[in-house]
Order: structure tokens, then sequence, then C-alpha cells
């Protein structure tokens, strides 16, 4: 007996045409997935988007050849990542700023 092959998408996968053949699936009880999830150091969350965007991020991940939740966390990877960045700047600007004054005093005092 043949099997038909599926191609592997996102999409196939969201609509369940793959991963979902009860000949190939099981249920991992509570400890495996505890495991998992503490070995990736990984947290699901929940989180509301519009409709659309979920339709468009999934175009733009299929495009890059992700899933679409890989990317999400890519990309929150990289937002974090420059905002931190951007808030070291702006804590050292602050810090140069506040001890000028305090040099220039003691330049002046000398």
């Amino acid at each position: 007996m043949t099997r038909k092959q599926i191609k592997s998408t996102a999409k196939n996968w969201d609509e369940r045409k793959l991963g979902a053949d009860p000949a190939f699936v099981g249920v991992a009880d509570a400890s495996h997935e505890d495991a998992l999830q503490e070995a990736l150091e990984l947290q699901a969350i929940s989180i509301r988007l519009p409709k659309e965007l979920i339709r468009q991020y999934k175009l733009v991940a299929e495009f890059h050849g992700l899933g679409y939740q890989p990317l999400m966390r890519e990309v929150l990877q990289r937002f974090v990542a420059s905002e931190l960045k951007q808030m070291l700047v702006t804590q050292q600007k602050m810090a140069k700023s506040m001890t000028k004054p305090a040099l220039m005093l003691k330049r002046k005092a000398a």
C-alpha cells in the first residue's frame, strides 16, 4: 500500500493534514511536557491578536520557511535586544549629562 505524501508546510500542520494520523500520534504524559518546557526554557502564554495580523504573519513565516511561532519568538527576541540596547544608550547619556556639571564645578573651583 502506498501513501500519498503531503508537503510539510505550516498550513498543512495547522490544518491537521500532517501530524494527526492516529497511527502515529500519542499523548505524552504531563512529566514529558514539563521536562521539555524546562529543557527549552519556554513558557506558554496566551495572547489575543487581530485575525488579519495572524494571517499576514503566517504568510511572512511561510515565505521565510519557518513556522509562525518560531518566527514570533525571533521577532520578539530581536525587539527586546534592540530595546535593551536603546535603554542602555539612554542611561549612559543620562549618566554623562549628570556628571558634566559636577566636573565643570570642580574645574571652576581650581
